[in-house]
């Protein structure tokens, strides 16, 4: 009888485009039984009426999740005039109506309005917690719960398309940004109510739709045997990041956890390329991805003169 493969030799990130209907956490589930995956999670929830980019990590790419919930997003978001929801989408019920059908001119007059740094009140029907408990559960059972308002960055706002009932955007954006909140802040503006019947995102950091995979595909290409074909790195998530290739004897020193010395030219190659980075609440501005023979080593953080691992993996 032929051995099972163990589970946790796959690692890496599958550029997963989401259908509408499902849930991240199934998405997640199901991608990790076609790559026969040990580990697995996601970097940012997309709501089940949402669809697009989902990047998912298998295996030691989990590790390197929290630098991708930190990227840059993209959203294609469909709002309604006219109504606005309890939910804010579509699939809630009707709490306002207005008669007022704002113009693409009139729209587009006042949408440098919610450019840059702005605050935002999120849906009460969000997954963000008071006081222990989800604020939906406290909604759907009838509570009206306080949510408090938080600053998000809006990177871009443009107007793709309008008719007499709807209008399309183009979103980018920071982390933590509710397009239904801001889709219901710039119809309040233009007084009117709106609420989004569409949502897609196109691209999360290095995520583009434009390589990204369907169910649909990665079923055929298990059933062809292909599957691993479709894997991206498990250092895609840190594109951004200087990287540095190690020795046989640094590659054994960082394995181990140890804090290898740096050559001076060697710092002054990567430091051009360090920026302000906060991971949570860890500074990962000096960190450097290192390399042995192609093969992703570990994250290290290079300051006086020194690398010192800070997350190593097993790959």
């Amino acid at each position: 009888m032929a051995r099972r493969k163990r589970p946790n030799l796959v690692h890496g990130w599958v550029n997963f485009d989401k259908p509408l209907g499902m849930t991240s956490t199934q998405a997640v589930g199901k991608v990790r039984w076609l790559f026969g995956a040990g580990k697995a999670g996601h970097a940012g929830t997309l709501d089940p009426l949402a669809t697009g980019i989902l990047p998912i990590a298998l295996g030691e790419a989990t590790k390197t999740v929290p630098f991708l919930v930190e990227a840059a997003k993209s959203y294609d978001c469909t709002l309604t005039w006219g109504a606005e929801t309890d939910t804010l989408d579509a699939e809630g019920d009707i709490i306002a109506r207005s008669d007022v059908r704002p113009t693409g001119a009139q729209l587009a007059d006042i949408l440098g309005e919610f450019m840059g740094e702005i605050e935002q009140i999120p849906p009460a029907y969000s997954a963000i917690k008071i006081n222990g408990e989800r604020a939906y559960d406290l909604a759907r059972a009838g509570e009206n719960p306080e949510m408090k308002p938080r600053t998000v960055r809006i990177d871009g706002l443009e107007v793709l398309e309008v008719s007499e009932n709807t209008a399309t955007l183009r979103i980018d954006c920071g982390k933590g940004t509710y397009i239904r909140s801001l889709v219901r802040d710039i119809a309040h503006k233009l007084g009117t109510y709106a609420h989004v019947s569409a949502l897609r995102r196109t691209q999360v950091g290095p995520f583009t739709d434009e390589s990204c995979f369907s169910l649909d595909a990665l079923e055929e290409l298990r059933h062809k045997g292909g599957v691993l074909d479709s894997l991206l790195a498990v250092e895609t998530a840190l594109d951004d990041i200087p990287a540095l290739a190690l020795t046989e004897d640094e590659y054994a020193d960082v394995k181990q956890g140890r804090v290898i010395v740096l050559h001076p030219t060697t710092m002054a190659s990567v430091k051009p390329a360090f920026r302000p980075r906060m991971i949570g609440d860890v500074d990962a501005s000096r960190y450097v991805v290192v390399t042995f023979e192609g093969v992703m080593v570990a994250l290290c953080e290079a300051r006086a003169g020194a690398l010192r691992p800070k997350r190593v993996f097993n790959i």
